[in-house]
């Protein structure tokens, strides 16, 4: 049976990746495919190139526009409750710059086959790596950040803080996108923390995390700020971590 799968992608200044990664993303050999852009009212004409793939890609490309930039994870919870009342299977988060492989599509969707409702595009999972271009302290900074994660909240899975995420139908549902309340990056961490509590089995595909291609990072103080205190505010509201 071909499960539809859709990739979502959310989006702010990235005119120049999104067509290369909508490319390579439709040029792997996986049944089922498509793509949702989700924008964020892009000054440099991000949303307009999503438009016109979308007319040259019919029922392959979608585009959700939003006229307010506040946070990845508001972006990513409205492209991911879009793609499942459009029907889909599975719904996997990606990045336009190319930090995520395309390549890793089609084996995170046959370990979903096989039963994972969570599957990571995964660092730190044996096999994982990241861009040589990384210096000392970003490689150091990341994994502490990750065991730093770990530690307080106890999900099972070697890289916590991972934004190359495939999700089935049912474990999106048996999560609840509404009660999902981070903006940030830790919109990352939550999902994983939310899934682990509700017993959404998780699997790890290892990847090579690249360097961004093009654009600048959207990390800021302030998301940095949010995902240092996230995990504490998780564990205080659910009295004391992960439930076995």
């Amino acid at each position: 049976m071909t499960l539809k799968t859709v990739v979502v992608i959310p989006t702010y200044n990235e005119v120049e990746n999104l067509p290369r990664i909508v490319q390579e993303i439709l040029g792997q050999d996986v049944p089922g495919l498509g793509v949702l852009v989700v924008d964020d009212g892009s000054p440099d004409g991000t949303g307009e190139v999503a438009d016109k793939l979308a007319e040259t890609h019919p029922g392959v490309i979608d585009v959700l526009h939003r006229t307010t930039k506040d946070g990845l994870g508001r972006a990513y919870r409205a492209g991911m409750s879009k793609a499942i009342a459009d029907g889909a299977d599975l719904v996997v988060q990606m990045d336009a710059d190319f930090s995520h492989p395309p390549t890793a599509l089609l084996p995170m969707i046959e370990a979903a086959r096989r039963g994972a409702g969570l599957v990571i595009g995964s660092r730190y999972t044996p096999g994982g790596s990241l861009d040589e271009a990384w210096g000392l302290h970003r490689r150091l900074l990341s994994r502490w950040a990750n065991f730093y994660v770990k530690t307080i909240l106890g999900v099972p899975a070697a890289d916590v803080t991972a934004g190359f995420n495939l999700w089935s139908k049912g474990a999106l549902e048996s999560i609840d996108l509404e009660r999902v309340e981070s903006s940030g990056y830790s919109f990352q961490v939550e999902m994983k923390y939310l899934a682990s509590r509700a017993g959404v089995r998780i699997a790890e595909v290892p990847i090579r995390f690249a360097q961004r291609v093009a654009g600048t990072s959207k990390m800021s103080i302030g998301v940095q700020l949010e995902s240092a205190w996230m995990p504490w505010r998780l564990r205080a509201k659910h009295q004391g971590g992960v439930q076995a």
